[in-house]
């Protein structure tokens, strides 16, 4: 099945523009105009070699979209387009999924924050979105990507590459190995923290970076985007992985970086987190989300090394050290939150 006829089977129309989405990393996003009815949706195709269960997001982004109508939620929801059929997910010829989502209208979004100030605004929208998301009784959102949030199985992952790495990738990485095997107790007290449910479980977002709200042009915010990774966690993980986005002063990509860490934006960013959880979260949460900050970082950069050791089969790379590249802009990241805190 072509993509022309994906189209048809949502608007009914070959009249219609489609442009290339290119920000993603998973999924393959066109934006969609029917230039027949003037209207402009989000056309997607979900990667399932992540996303094994499509399903499943669909039934999760319905439940969400529930939780957030019914609280009066102020921002703009992303509503799925069924098909002229009533799908809500179409497949092509090679069994892929495709999906159209509602646009939101003179909105842009940010790889990075351009300013303190929006920043804040980002943090304070996602602390606001995950309080009107977590009811006293959590509805039944089923996980999308199994063992995402296993740091048990993370860490393991990351030993086992290293025990069957090829030489010339672990002398080419031995820095960041030896950091990295420095600091491998880091996520253990995450871990029993977890084990011993010491952390309540929340409905968490998984994929807080920036990007994923839209602004309007005075950047100020109008929704919260790609509900995808919606899970049931640890609410710490959205933290961590909101100062692990929001700080870093260099594009992920630069292993050259030094001192990229942003100490004022980790400041502004925690607040605007704290805008309206602050009262939500339990005494054993709040005393670690400093501590969560630093796993977030962890857990990212071994994953990078991870896929480097491994061959960089997980990761779209560019060149062959690229995720060597990531694993240092993390380590330095990490290095410079840690003397910030005094670690």
């Amino acid at each position: 099945m072509e993509l022309n006829d994906i189209v048809i089977q949502f608007i009914g129309t070959d009249h219609y523009d489609l442009t290339p989405i290119t920000d993603g990393l998973i999924n393959t996003t066109y934006l969609l105009e029917n230039k027949d009815q003037g209207k402009k949706f989000i056309l997607q195709k979900i990667n399932n070699h992540v996303f094994k269960r499509p399903e499943v997001i669909v039934n999760n982004h319905l439940m969400i979209n529930k939780l957030l109508r019914s609280n009066n939620y102020q921002y703009q929801i992303i509503e799925p387009i069924p098909s002229l059929t009533g799908k809500l997910l179409v497949k092509d010829a090679n069994d892929d999924p495709w999906r159209m989502l509602s646009f939101v209208e003179n909105s842009t979004t940010f790889l990075t924050a351009p300013s303190l100030q929006t920043a804040f605004e980002a943090a304070k929208t996602f602390s606001y979105f995950l309080t009107i998301v977590n009811p006293e009784k959590l509805p039944a959102i089923e996980d999308t990507l199994p063992n995402f949030l296993n740091f048990e199985k993370r860490v393991a992952d990351y030993k086992n590459s290293l025990k069957n790495a090829a030489p010339y990738l672990k002398e080419n990485a031995k820095a960041e190995i030896e950091i990295t095997n420095q600091l491998l107790s880091l996520p253990e007290q995450w871990i029993e923290m977890e084990k011993n449910n010491q952390i309540p479980k929340r409905i968490i977002h998984a994929d807080v970076k920036i990007s994923n709200i839209l602004f309007d042009q005075n950047h100020h915010p109008l929704a919260v985007i790609d509900l995808d990774t919606m899970m049931i966690s640890t609410i710490l993980y959205d933290f961590g992985t909101m100062i692990q986005s929001y700080t870093n002063t260099t594009h992920e990509d630069d292993g050259s970086a030094k001192n990229n860490f942003n100490p004022e934006m980790y400041k502004v960013v925690k607040e605007g987190f704290l805008f309206y959880l602050k009262e939500k979260l339990t005494p054993k949460e709040s005393d670690n989300l400093d501590y969560a900050a630093q796993v977030a970082i962890y857990i990212q950069e071994i994953r990078f090394l991870t896929d480097y050791l491994n061959g960089s089969t997980y990761y779209s790379t560019k060149y062959p050290e690229h995720n060597l590249d990531r694993t240092k802009n993390q380590l330095e990241l990490l290095k410079g939150l840690r003397e910030y805190l005094g670690v």
